[in-house]
């Protein structure tokens, strides 16, 4: 259990990952699953969905290990959801040596760093937007924001003023140097 501990020294240490609602006016709801580093706060994997399963956690999970290196001191913290709990996400979690670690009922703190991005996220993207025509509307915007914008050019005052990407950049150097 992180108890609210976003506090890291290095990449790939605590992931975090939860899940958002996007409206439109085609199909209806969509679905965003995401999971962001803590040590970079960079979004490290995501997943956008016409349907909110286990599938959509478990495609946002592969996406983010199949670029990062898993260490046995991984752990990923998300909510208490049927998808998070399901036997299949959690033998997933298992075979990749990543240990798991929930919120507690209806505590939202507990993920604070993800329920943040997704207000930024709504907030920067979304809500400007009156209602998006259709999912692929809002897979491209989605694309955009993640890997142009947030990654790339949004800083965070709790990184020093700096983007998550120069935050891993600085990181991987100075593991490099070491």
């Amino acid at each position: 259990m992180l108890k609210q501990d976003f506090s890291t020294t290095g990449l790939n240490q605590k992931w975090t990952a939860d899940m958002t609602y996007i409206q439109t006016k085609r199909n209806g709801w969509c679905y965003l699953s995401t999971i962001m580093d803590l040590h970079s706060r960079r979004i490290i994997g995501y997943s956008f969905s016409k349907k909110m399963d286990t599938d959509l956690v478990l495609k946002t999970l592969e996406s983010a290990v199949k670029n990062r290196t898993i260490t046995g001191d991984l752990i990923i913290h998300t909510d208490l959801g049927s998808q998070y709990t399901s036997d299949d996400y959690n033998q997933r979690l298992t075979e990749l040596h990543i240990r798991h670690s929930y919120s507690r009922k209806g505590c939202p703190y507990d993920n604070a760093p993800m329920e943040s991005f997704h207000a930024s996220l709504k907030k920067e993207c979304v809500y400007p937007v009156p209602v998006f025509e259709n999912y692929e509307t809002v897979a491209a915007v989605l694309f955009e924001y993640v890997h142009a914008f947030y990654n790339r050019k949004r800083i965070h005052s709790s990184l020093g003023y700096q983007t998550p990407l120069q935050v891993e950049i600085a990181t991987l150097t100075s593991q490099m140097a070491a």
